[in-house]
Parts: C-alpha cells; structure tokens; sequence
C-alpha cells in the first residue's frame, strides 16, 4: 500500500502531497484523516516555518472520491458509518480551518486539476502557484450540491460576489491564465518550473518573521467580518507581544545599520 499522503521536510519547509495519481488525488476518508493529522503536525512542530500543499502526478486534487461517496449513499444513514455529507462537518471543515489558522504560511502549489473540494484546499491556502497547465473547477452545482470546505467564503472575497456566483452556479474549468487574473491564483509559472517556484517562495517565507506572519492572516481574517475600529483594536492587541519578540528587536538593529535582518521565528 502506499501512503496517501507524503510529508517531507526540507530545512524549515514541509511539503504535503496528495498521492492519489491514479485517482487524480480525490479524497477519501482515509485521505482527509491523513491530511488533517499531516496539517496538525507542522502546525505543532517548531522547526517548521512554512507549508507547501501539492498533488501528485498530472492533478492537484479532485475534490471529493464519487465512488466512495456513492458507496455511502447505497449505504444509507442506517448503515451505522457516518452519512455521506457528514464528511463536511468531520472532514473538510477542520481541513479547511487548520491551513486557515495555522500560524505559518502555506503554499498551494497546483500542479494540475483542482475541482471541488481539492480547489477549495487551494484557495484557503495563503499563496497559490499554478503551472501553466492547471485549472480550478468549483464543480459542486454539476452535482447538485452547493458550495462547501469554505468555497462561498474564499471564492467572493478572492474574486468579488458576481464572480464567485459564476464559478460556482456554471461549474465551468477556469484555466490558470484566467484564475490569474480573477486573483484566484498568486502566480502562473510554467509546469516544469512549479516545484522550484514553490520551493522558493516556501524557503522566503521560512526565512522570515513566522510570528509576524501569524499575526498578520489572524488580522485578515478579524477583519474580513468586522468594523474599522474593531480591527484597529485588534491590530493593536496582537501589535504588542510582536513588539517584545527577538525578530522585531534585531530587525529594528539591523534596519538602522542598514544591514539585511536574519529571522528566527521568534
């Protein structure tokens, strides 16, 4: 059997990878057990400063396995194992929360396909790369579901309200050319230069100030549901324990002498 999710560490860099190739990388529980658990992980783990997620193979992710999903719907609510859209609540909900909250960047780095679930573990990552071949499909409605994993949330505050109805009622592939200019994508590099594209930015970011970067996406988020003088207040509140950590005192040293600061994520 191999593993169904791959972490490996490179320096201060772990990158994740879906290793379903043969099913374009479409999640099963064991997949999101795994996926969690790997997230959890280098979020509890120190020595990690950034996080690459990937797919392996031609996809990036899937989205959910229709097989196993029909599998659960044959089987009914009175089977004794949980129902087929429990998977939202056990599942994709706290997938989707752990890359949002972990308190170190993470990268998408989208090699291929991502539909449904897998675009949304895309777009609630910090950065997305994409090759030049890859594309996003919000495929829910061509199943006759709604959106979910966060897709309603992250879809209109990336592309704007009217877009992200599209995306999601006509269900149609967006190329990465395209995704690029929605702002749906950080970046489009070619397919063959995707790994080292990630790597690079993933090692940038390592190398930076980890707890500024935590306050920072804690930041965005207060302020995406709240007012002006609300998110004022809490800029200040987590302001103050940067103000004290070892990063601000010798990047501030460093700014005066006109040196380049080194960062220790503390």
């Amino acid at each position: 059997m191999t593993d169904s999710v791959l972490c490996e560490h490179e320096g201060a860099v772990a990158t994740i990878t879906l290793n379903r190739p043969e099913a374009r990388n479409a999640l099963t529980v064991g997949v999101k057990t795994r996926l969690l658990a790997e997230l959890r992980r280098c979020e509890s783990d120190e020595g990690i400063r950034a996080v690459i997620l990937t797919g392996a193979g031609r996809a990036f992710c899937a989205g959910q396995d229709l097989r196993e999903h029909a599998d659960l719907l044959d089987a009914g609510t009175g089977s004794g194992s949980p129902g087929p859209t429990e998977t939202i609540r056990l599942h994709y909900n706290p997938i989707i929360m752990a890359i949002s909250s972990m308190p170190k960047p993470v990268i998408a780095a989208v090699n291929g396909v991502a539909a449904g679930g897998g675009a949304a573990l895309a777009l609630a990552c910090d950065f997305r790369i994409a090759a030049r071949g890859a594309s996003l499909l919000m495929a829910f409605a061509g199943i006759g579901l709604g959106a979910d994993s966060g897709s309603s949330w992250t879809t209109q505050r990336l592309a704007g309200t009217a877009r992200a109805a599209e995306l999601l009622m006509l269900a149609e592939p967006v190329t990465a050319e395209r995704a690029l200019s929605l702002g749906l994508v950080t970046s489009v590099v070619d397919d063959q230069e995707l790994a080292d594209a990630a790597q690079e930015l993933a090692a940038r970011l390592a190398a930076g100030p980890t707890a500024a970067y935590a306050a920072i996406k804690e930041s965005l988020a207060y302020a995406a549901t709240h007012s002006l003088p609300e998110s004022l207040e809490k800029e200040a509140q987590l302001q103050a324990p940067l103000a004290e950590t070892r990063d601000h005192r010798t990047a501030t040293r460093a700014f005066l002498r006109k040196e380049q600061p080194t960062f220790q994520g503390r």
